[in-house]
């Protein structure tokens, strides 16, 4: 997947000034962040399938996958809009 962001001026000024590479800093941060999201889930999958004597898929991607299947997990963006009604 590849995402843009726009930066203001000010605002690419202000990355310039905490890092070397500011495209490499957001891709850090960005897959930094994904790396500890997917290790929350696959937690909560790994509990979710011991309590209910589900059998767990194999490898990350396919448990990831898994447990949205499973509802054990759901996008933010669902959670939002259930909240909203």
């Amino acid at each position: 997947m590849e995402y843009t962001i726009t930066l203001t001026e000010a605002e690419k000024k202000a990355m310039e000034y905490i890092a070397n590479d500011v495209d490499e800093w957001i891709t850090n941060a960005a897959q930094n962040r994904a790396r500890i999201a997917k290790e929350e889930i696959v937690a909560l999958l790994v509990t979710h399938c011991n309590e209910n004597d589900i059998q767990l898929a194999v490898g990350q991607d396919a448990q990831i996958d898994q447990a949205y299947d499973l509802g054990v997990v759901q996008a933010a963006n669902s959670l939002s809009q259930e909240s909203e009604v």
